[in-house]
């Protein structure tokens, strides 16, 4: 076959397939001494993994499926994911920035001029 015989694909857009080597890596990483110590530094305890195992299991799965069916699968929780810009109103703003950092806020002496908390809905 010549360089300038190339088969050409049916369609344009080109078959998404799930790359399962990205999963074992991800789930041997955390198996390492480094992420488990890393882990158990930040939050108090070992990691069990079990999202890895999951994330894997999931794409073995995909690559048994048809390259259509693959295929409509993936959009379909590419379109589920939240988007990572979501905007919030001030009010969810202002909610959210509170519930994050009222300790501080309560905790420290208050300051002449500083702005106090919302007042306390009955949205429970």
């Amino acid at each position: 076959m010549d360089a300038k015989e190339k088969p050409e694909t049916t369609s344009s857009m080109p078959q998404r397939r799930p790359d399962c080597i990205k999963c074992f890596d991800a789930l041997w990483f955390c198996y390492s001494p480094f992420h488990q110590m890393q882990n158990y530094y930040r939050y108090g305890e070992f990691d069990n993994c079990f999202g890895k195992w999951g994330d894997l299991v999931d794409c073995l799965a995909l690559k048994t499926k048809r390259a259509a069916e693959a295929e409509e699968i993936l959009i379909a929780r590419e379109k589920a994911k939240p988007h990572i810009w979501t905007f919030r109103t001030v009010d969810e703003a202002s909610e959210n920035w509170w519930r994050m950092y009222k300790h501080l806020v309560l905790m420290s002496p208050p300051l002449p001029g500083a702005a106090q908390p919302p007042p306390r809905s009955d949205k429970s």
